[in-house]
């Protein structure tokens, strides 16, 4: 009797995931604020212009698309994860862990990290230096090796060049790509230029990290969500505010925010290409290969996404601000993608 039981519980769970998965006839995708608008463009192409489903698209952070995508397979986990660096060996082992062996990893282009206030507000010549210095959490003293509690309220006591206005900046929480790519990139940028921080980073790497990754939580630095939209129309209504988001939000938006200078560079197409605007980084995604095969347009997709016409030099996601990448490396990447190349770190 219990065996039976036992046959029918079985046959019951099969069952169950059988119609949860004809139920599921879209691809899903999680992941970063910024890859969004990028994904959502292809995504809405291939809804048009092919037989499956519009693929559904969600903005959680680089960070909360990676927990969700690592929690296992199964169509109740997502297909892909949207990705504004790349994924952490601990994200990958998390996957391992969880069942997820196969990971692809997709380069798609290059984007920068602007720092952008009201049109109509104040021109900003910032340096990595004077970001350091105006949102740690603590700063050098007047002595090396001597830290501060943050003392600045205004910018022009970071540096007498700047405007005399309250230091408020709007940016993304810790769970975002985002905000990891411009702390590693903007304020330990600025950092490491203190001789005696930089000598740290060999002597106590978690020391040095502190230093140079702590955001002060004092009310200068606002946390203000995923949503770099949100961030912009913030801005509409705090002339004086800062704001910390991706390039092709900036590119979008034009009319409405202008971007600063950041170590004598302007955040712009060419500049981020060339490597000369110091604040830009790589742009993800990862596709579960267990679910290619299993998700209905999946392939479709990869191949739609990984086109010349939409990741190429004159694709359409350099419409939308996305900086491409090089011939040679893209072939690479595509070619990777059609054979599902697995990713090992």
């Amino acid at each position: 009797m219990k065996a039976l039981k036992k046959i029918t519980l079985l046959v019951s769970i099969m069952a169950a995931i059988q119609v949860q998965a004809a139920g599921r006839d879209y691809i899903s995708v999680v992941g970063s604020s910024t890859v969004y608008p990028f994904s959502t463009v292809v995504a809405e192409r291939f809804g048009k212009s092919t037989q499956f489903k519009t693929p559904k698209i969600e903005s959680t952070g680089t960070g909360g698309g990676m927990k969700l995508f690592c929690k296992g397979n199964g169509v109740d986990t997502p297909d892909i994860s949207n990705a504004s660096r790349r994924i952490k060996a601990s994200e990958l082992q998390m996957c391992h862990d969880n069942g997820v062996t196969g990971v692809v990893e997709v380069l798609i282009g290059y984007d920068g990290i602007v720092v952008a206030n009201d049109i109509n507000s104040h021109d900003f010549n910032l340096t990595r230096k004077d970001l350091f210095l105006a949102l740690a959490k603590d700063v050098p003293g007047e002595t090396d090796g001597e830290l501060v509690a943050n003392p600045y309220t205004h910018w022009n006591q970071v540096n007498a060049d700047l405007p005399a206005v309250k230091i408020e900046v709007l940016g993304p929480p810790p769970t975002s790509g985002t905000r990891d790519a411009f702390v590693e990139l903007a304020m330990e940028g600025g950092c490491k230029e203190y001789e005696w921080i930089k000598a740290t980073k060999k002597s106590n790497k978690d020391q040095y990290k502190s230093i140079c990754h702590t955001v002060r939580e004092d009310g200068a630095y606002v946390e203000a969500g995923e949503n770099d939209n949100l961030i912009i129309q913030k801005l509409q209504k705090n002339p004086d505010a800062l704001g910390i988001f991706g390039f092709s939000f900036l590119d979008q938006n034009t009319d409405l925010v202008k971007g600063s200078m950041i170590d004598g560079a302007a955040p712009e197409f060419e500049t981020i290409a060339s490597g000369e605007y110091p604040v830009s980084r790589p742009l993800y995604f990862y596709v579960k290969k267990a679910h290619v095969a299993e998700i209905p347009g999946m392939e479709a997709f990869l191949n739609e996404f990984t086109s010349e016409k939409a990741m190429g030099e004159e694709g359409y996601l350099t419409d939308k601000g996305l900086i491409p990448l090089g011939e040679e490396l893209y072939n690479e990447v595509r070619e990777n993608t059609k054979t599902l190349k697995n990713l090992e770190l």
